[in-house]
């Protein structure tokens, strides 16, 4: 009687995963590099870390080599040796060794490297076919549920999206550099900063004492500007980007995404006229103030200004669109009105707060990928509102705990500047110095990572939707009086003697009737 035979232990020999259905094509993969690169990380004893970055499990096409590199991540988070015997040693601990070839199977890779100073270069190209596999799976799941169509189809494109922005999101890999050429762009910039007869470094801003306490606006710099509605935040910007692109010529992109492209130019339009912003809407605009709209339209057509529109912009969205800004226009500063409309459409979030700080952290990483400077305007919480009135200026200052929905906004964030109008709370004289705050706002720096914090004043003409500097307003003459004003750039642009001018009557902000001028609310 013939001996039975032994149950034989089927091994299970490396295979390549299932190609996807792509019209008889194979996924981008390359089995050839992935066993010389397996292969160098098991005889070069400082191996892994030149290659940790880029590459993960998943990144190997080959199941069998996947497990293999788990194993070597493995023994690296544990701090042990990667070679031949602790992979082998750390497989069997996974109970994966015999799935993936046995010790022959490990042995063999050795034999593949070819050479270890092509290492970080055969890791890049794994890298880019493993991003390319990612796309690939993306946009096949795209593909069934367009034609599934069974989810709506504006939930498929946010899904796409998010999808499409995991993806590209840490596209952009930094690398160590040493030290003397950065010493060298250090001093070079240094250099320029003297030269420049403001003194600054970054951009101008227009108004010469905020510029003193910032250097101006720096390359790669988030700087979050936040008040409470009605505080003047849209016409600060609006007088900053008038200043720059205007005056300067500086090409600068406006995202806003609470009204129509056509409203915010006709804020502008008031703000460079000097034409109340009602008369501008109602078009009762008298001859003078004609001729002076048709004399000053034509800067500001003239202005390198990019306005966008677009509601609920998503993070994707302002990174596609602020890329080619900036390569098209060479777009040097881009301001988001207001932060709370944005959204990370497309990606699940616990909370409203964890979304924001998504927001959050993808400006400033934005901001440092364009490297030039992000402002972002952003709402206050009723902090302000609830806290006591004691009549004096500092009552009803916001603070930084006052910034709604995300305390990440204040951490991601470079520059973190308020605006406080004390008039708006009928707080009309400083306690302190006994100065009057008619027509005052206060631009207040209440973070800012490299340099020093504190406050500066400014003239608010609310007629005009328009901050200047506070010397626009002379000693003892209000706000609201007639005189003459010069823009930023300090150039003349109204003329007439004071006595001419008509007086008219004072406004209460807190009004039953929002007795503003032109019957409108401060912008």
């Amino acid at each position: 009687m013939p001996a039975p035979s032994q149950p034989k232990v089927a091994r299970k020999r490396p295979t390549t995963v299932a190609p996807l259905e792509l019209d008889g094509r194979i996924p981008p993969q390359d089995l050839a590099i992935e066993e010389a690169v397996l292969g160098a990380l098991l005889l070069e004893k400082d191996a892994y870390p030149r290659v940790s970055e880029l590459l993960r499990p998943e990144t190997f096409y080959l199941h069998t080599h996947e497990l293999v590199y788990t194993a070597m991540t493995q023994l690296a988070m544990e701090q042990k040796p990667i070679d031949m015997l602790t992979v082998i040693e750390e497989l069997r601990r996974m109970e994966v060794l015999e799935e993936v070839g046995g010790q022959a199977f490990i042995a063999g890779l050795s034999t593949k490297m070819l050479s270890t100073s092509s290492l970080e270069a055969h890791a890049e190209i794994l890298a880019d076919k493993a991003l390319s596999r990612s796309l690939i799976g993306m946009a096949s799941q795209t593909l069934k549920d367009a034609f599934d169509d069974v989810v709506a189809v504006k939930e498929q494109v946010q899904r796409a999206e998010a999808s499409l922005f995991e993806l590209s999101r840490d596209e952009k890999k930094g690398d160590f550099e040493p030290i003397r050429p950065l010493v060298k762009n250090a001093i070079e910039e240094i250099q320029i900063a003297a030269n420049r007869t403001e003194g600054i470094s970054g951009l101008s801003t227009g108004f010469p004492k905020i510029d003193e306490m910032t250097s101006g606006w720096q390359n790669s710099d988030l700087i979050i500007i936040a008040a409470r509605p009605a505080m003047g935040k849209t016409a600060f910007v609006v007088s900053m980007a008038r200043y720059m692109a205007v005056d300067q010529g500086i090409p600068v992109a406006l995202f806003n995404l609470e009204m129509s492209s056509v409203q915010l130019v006709k804020r502008f339009l008031s703000n460079v006229c000097e034409i109340d912003g009602q008369k501008i809407k109602s078009g009762r605009l008298d001859d003078v103030e004609w001729a002076r709209l048709n004399n000053r339209m034509a800067g500001l057509e003239a202005a390198p200004l990019y306005i966008n529109d677009t509601p609920s912009l998503s993070v994707f969205e302002l990174r596609t669109k602020a890329r080619r800004l900036v390569s098209q226009h060479q777009v040097k500063l881009i301001i988001i009105d207001y932060l709370q409309l944005m959204n990370a459409s497309g990606m699940s979030f616990g909370n409203r707060e964890q979304e924001v700080s998504t927001i959050s952290r993808s400006l400033k990483m934005l901001a440092k990928e364009l490297n030039i400077p992000i402002i972002a305007l952003s709402q206050l919480n009723r902090g302000v509102e609830n806290r006591q009135q004691g009549g004096d200026a500092n009552s009803k200052r916001p603070q930084l705990s006052d910034l709604r929905e995300s305390g990440a906004i204040e951490q991601d964030a470079d520059i973190v500047c308020f605006i406080h109008r004390p008039e708006y709370y009928k707080i009309t004289v400083d306690s302190e110095t006994g100065e009057s705050l008619k027509g005052v706002g206060e631009f207040i720096i209440a973070k800012h990572r490299n340099g020093p914090v504190g406050e500066v004043r400014l003239a608010f003409k609310s007629d005009f939707a328009r901050f200047s500097p506070l010397e626009d307003l002379q000693p003892g003459v209000e706000a609201e009086a007639a005189r003459p004003t010069t823009s930023l750039s300090g150039r003349s642009l109204t003329a007439g003697p004071t006595a001419a001018a008509p007086s008219a009557p004072a406004f209460d902000p807190l009004a039953p009737d929002n007795n503003f001028p032109g019957g409108q609310v401060p912008f």
